[in-house]
C-alpha cells in the first residue's frame, strides 16, 4: 500500500478533490476532520488547559475563537499543533492498518510539508488555486474577514516551496479539469 499525501493552501480545493478520490473508491484520511473530532473529544481537556474554557461553547469547540487566538500568535499556533498533530498521526496509523489491501490511501493535510509528514508519503499531490479565488472561497465558507484569511495564509508554507516539494500538481481553475488531472495521476500511481 502506498501513502499519497494531498495538500494545498487554505481554500485551494483539497476537500473537493479528496471527496472525488473517495467516490473513486480510494481510502481517504481527512486530517482536518479527524483533528476537529479529536478537539471535541479526547483532546478537549488539554485544549481547555492551554487556551481556556471559553474556546468551547455549549460543549463544542468554537473554531473561530480558537483560530483568532492561535493565528495571531506563533507560539499559540505551535502549542496547538503540538497537541493535535500527535493525536492525528496516531489516528492515521490506525487508518492505515484498516486499509492494508488498498493500492494506496490518500492522506489529506493542509500542512503536509510544514510538519515533515510528506517524508512518510510515497508521493505528494499539491492542489493550487489563485490567491484571489482562495480568499473568496474561505470568506464564503467560513464567514470570516479577508484579514483573517490572510492571517491564516501567512501561517502556511509559501506556494513556491510547496511546488518545489510536490511530486504532482493539480491546478484548480476548472473543476472538470481538476478531475481529468487527478485521473492522470491515478494512472501513474497505479503503474
Amino acid at each position: 500500500m502506498k501513502i499519497i499525501g494531498l495538500t494545498g493552501g487554505i481554500g485551494s480545493g483539497k476537500t473537493t478533490l479528496l471527496n472525488w478520490f473517495r467516490k473513486k473508491g480510494f481510502p481517504c484520511f481527512e486530517s482536518d476532520s479527524v483533528g476537529r473530532k479529536l478537539l471535541n473529544s479526547s483532546l478537549r481537556e488539554l485544549i481547555i488547559k492551554k487556551f481556556g474554557a471559553d474556546v468551547y461553547v455549549d460543549g463544542k469547540l468554537n473554531r473561530k475563537d480558537l483560530a483568532r487566538k492561535v493565528f495571531k500568535d506563533e507560539k499559540s499556533l505551535d502549542d496547538l499543533n503540538k497537541i493535535v498533530h500527535p493525536a492525528v498521526t496516531e489516528s492515521f496509523e490506525k487508518f492505515k492498518l484498516k486499509n492494508l489491501n488498498a493500492p494506496f490511501v490518500i492522506k489529506e493535510t493542509a500542512i503536509l510539508f510544514e510538519t515533515g509528514s510528506y517524508k512518510e508519503c510515497d508521493a505528494t499531490i499539491l492542489i493550487t488555486s489563485s490567491k484571489k479565488e482562495r480568499i473568496k472561497r474561505i470568506i464564503n465558507r467560513d464567514g470570516i474577514k479577508r484579514s483573517e484569511v490572510l492571517q491564516r495564509m501567512n501561517n502556511q508554507l509559501s506556494e513556491a516551496k510547496k511546488l518545489e516539494l510536490s511530486d504532482y500538481v493539480i491546478e484548480n481553475i476548472d473543476l472538470e479539469d481538476v478531475y481529468v488531472q487527478a485521473e492522470t495521476i491515478i494512472e501513474k500511481l497505479m503503474e
